[in-house]
Parts: C-alpha cells; structure tokens; sequence
C-alpha cells in the first residue's frame, strides 16, 4: 500500500513541474524564420530595449562638399540620427560634380543607400535606380508640409515620388520693399501693365527700377519668352528655328521697351555683381533672380534689404503666365537599399523639424519643410513656391541646341545692351543662325 502511494505521489509531482512550464517557449539554437523590417523593431519587452535601427548601417553620397554650411548640417543630423536610432551612417561628400559618377555607381549597384542631387537629374536621369517613396511618403503626411511642385514634378519624370526635396529654389523678381514704399507702390505687380507703372513710380523717385547684370540677361529675357510661348514652343524654335513672326516678337519688343523707357539701373546690364549690388546701395530696387541674389546682395554690400518676392508679371495672352522658376537639390534612396526605410527615416530627419530649420538658418536657403521659418531675406518665398502653378526651367529651353546655345545667351546680352531696333529684327538675327 505504502509503495502504491510513493507512485502516485510522484506522479502528481511531476504533472505539477509539466504545468509549470506550460507558457515557456520551447528553447531551440534555430534563428528566426525572417527577421522583423528595420522599420518595426522586434517586442523585446522581456529583454532590455534596444535602440530602432541597432545594426542598420546607410551610406549617403552628397552633392555638397566637406565643411559647406550644408555639410556641416548633415554632419550634425547624422550623429543626432545615430545616437537616437542607432544606426550608423556613412557620408560621403562628392561635392558638386557627383553627377559625373553617381550614374556609373548607380548602374554597378555600388554601396549607397542615399543619392542627392539635382531633382530633374534624379527624377530624369537617375529614376530607374530609386526607390518608389510613395507609401512611406503617404504613412509620414509628406504632402502637408512639402511642396506640390515638386512632388509633381518628381512623379511627371519617373512615374512615382522618388525625390525628396532638400534645398529649394525659387525666382522671380526679387525687391526692396521700402523703395516700393517710398515710391508709393502699394501692391506687388501682377501683369505687365501694373509692372511698367511700378517702373516710372521708382524712376520718378529717383531710383533705378530694374537691376541687371549680363550674367543673368538670358535668364530674365526667358521669363519673358516662357510668358508669350511657354517652354515647349521656345524648344521647338531653338532647334528649328522660326522665329520671325512668333510671339517671341513682342517678347523681345518689352526688354527693349524697358531700356528706351530708363527702366534699367544705370549702367545696366553690368558686370556681375554690379549691378545687383545697386539694391543694396538703393539705386536700384528689383531684380529678375533666384533666391540667392538676397544673400549676395547683402553679403556684398554689407546691408540688410527689406527683400520681398513676387512672380514674373502676365502678359496679355499669354501662353504660361503661371510658370516661375523652380529648383531643387533633393535625395533618394537607391531601389537595392537594403534599409530603405531608415534611409527614410533619416532623409526626414534632415530636412524638416530641428534640422530643417538649420539647412534653412545656416544654409541661408528656403526651407525644404514649410512648416519652419524662411531667414528673414526669403520673405515670400515659401508663399511663392506653395502657389506656383507650373515649374519654368533655368533656360533649359534655350540651352537645347548645344551648337548655338552659348551664341543665344550672348545675344540676349546684346538685346538688353540695346544692339536690336526692335523684336522684329531680334528674331530675324535669331532665324540667321540656321
């Protein structure tokens, strides 16, 4: 009896220790059947937290070189992203000629996570070697704070979003407000009329109303052009030819107008940068830039301009009078990246919030998150990019001709030196080139 009690006893005891271990996993040395993405880190609660991308490693190429403002901003996002995340990052600063490699790179799926560049060169050039964005784009609201421009564009040039936006640009004319004011201009010109009046307002009061350097002649007169043709005519005519009785006539007919009228600050079109630097000196009050001009001017002459921005002005019947100069350095994330969501993660790490804020402050650039603050001298510029109906390019549309695009520029020159009777005969010297 006694021996029949010790079995069942024993029994029992090891029905107990069975139950007790019934929650426990079973312990084996075979790994995991995948791991979780970098992007959602294992629930290790019964273990010590670690950090998110613990053992992610990304590799940048940037545009900018070592010691830029711009570089000096990653430099510092980059350790913050790594002591928050702890990812590690490698940057490597190509400076500005990266375009001459990164293609070649791209095509030999060589070690990057993370390209930037120009925004066409990627949306165009490198578009098959990104990473389509737009699910992550969506999860983090990136069209509340970024620019529907560019988003656009991206996804006209490479099917998808496939840049994010780093650095924009944005021209236009460029102009001291307190000489609007002092002449008595109490609303930015919006059509060529309104624009003329604005110009005798400043001359009567005794300043220059529009500044030029020859650096930039083409640039202003391809506001102008893009106005009565749009950019796909303008291409049509720098291949073919044709100008003559186009509307690119009247076009050039307004500069020549502005110089027969003293609208031009004396002496212009100057030598780069004399002439923008009369803003700074108050000779003169406008000038047809991008968004740089306002560092330049006061960093020349050694003042602060009460800058203020408004569109090229419409013209009557006009083909494009919505377009405005657009620009973009941006970042991708390479299609093989093997993190692309921490590539991601970081790329908005450093271009919105705190170090968004300090592209924009130390930098001196528009902010690429429209949330942050312009630096005071960009007054308008994020306003301008958020309203921009179509993007003008930086005269891509005369420069498509390679045979003839350096003898054009020197023309536009000649226009605003006042070498041409009229628009008519402007183009029938355009036409003789071909």
């Amino acid at each position: 009896m006694k021996k029949i009690l010790s079995v069942l006893l024993a029994a029992v005891m090891v029905l107990g220790l069975l139950a007790g271990c019934a929650d426990k996993p079973v312990e084996t040395n075979n790994p995991p059947a995948s791991n979780p993405p970098a992007s959602q880190p294992a629930d290790d609660s019964s273990e010590p937290a670690g950090k998110q991308y613990d053992g992610v490693e990304l590799t940048m190429w940037s545009m900018w070189s070592s010691g830029e403002p711009q570089a000096n901003v990653i430099e510092a996002a980059k350790a913050a992203f790594e002591e928050q995340t702890g990812a590690k990052i490698t940057i490597e600063f190509k400076g500005r000629d990266v375009n001459k490699v990164l293609a070649a790179s791209l095509e030999a799926q060589d070690n990057i996570d993370i390209i930037e560049d120009d925004y066409k060169r990627i949306g165009t050039v490198y578009n098959k070697f990104t990473y389509d964005l737009t699910e992550m784009a969506k999860a983090a609201n990136y069209d509340s704070f970024s620019y529907k421009c560019f988003n656009d564009q991206s996804i006209a040039w490479a099917g998808y979003l496939n840049a994010i936006t780093e650095q924009p640009n944005i021209g236009g004319i460029f102009y001291d407000k307190d000489a609007f004011e002092n002449a008595g201009i109490t609303a930015e010109p919006k059509t060529w009329a309104e624009f003329l009046d604005a110009c005798q307002k400043l001359k009567d009061a005794g300043v220059g109303p529009l500044a030029q350097d020859s650096a930039y002649c083409d640039f202003a007169f391809y506001h102008t052009l893009v106005r009565y043709l749009g950019e796909a005519k303008i291409e049509e005519l720098t291949m073919n030819g044709g100008w003559s009785g186009t509307a690119a006539e009247q076009a050039a007919q307004d500069i020549i107008d502005l110089r027969n009228a003293g609208y031009l600050a004396d002496g212009a079109p100057d030598e780069f940068p004399s002439s923008q630097n009369k803003i700074g000196f108050g000779q003169a009050a406008m000038v047809i830039c991008a968004d740089y001009v306002t560092a330049e001017v006061n960093g020349n002459t050694g003042t602060q301009v009460n800058w203020g921005l408004f569109n090229y002005p419409a013209v009557d019947g006009g083909a494009d009078n919505g377009a405005a100069y657009m620009g973009a350095n941006s970042l991708a994330i390479t299609s093989y990246s093997k993190n692309p969501q921490a590539a991601f993660d970081f790329i908005l790490f450093l271009t919105t919030g705190e170090y968004g804020q300090k592209l924009a402050d130390e930098a001196h650039q528009i902010p690429a998150d429209s949330r942050n603050t312009a630096p005071a001298d960009l007054n308008g510029t994020i306003e301008t990019l958020q309203a921009a109906v179509s993007p003008m390019t930086w005269c891509a549309s005369l420069s498509v001709n390679a045979d003839l695009k350096d003898t054009i520029k020197s023309m536009c020159t000649e226009l605003f030196e006042g070498k041409y009777a009229d628009g008519a005969a402007f183009c029938a010297a355009l036409d003789a080139l071909y």
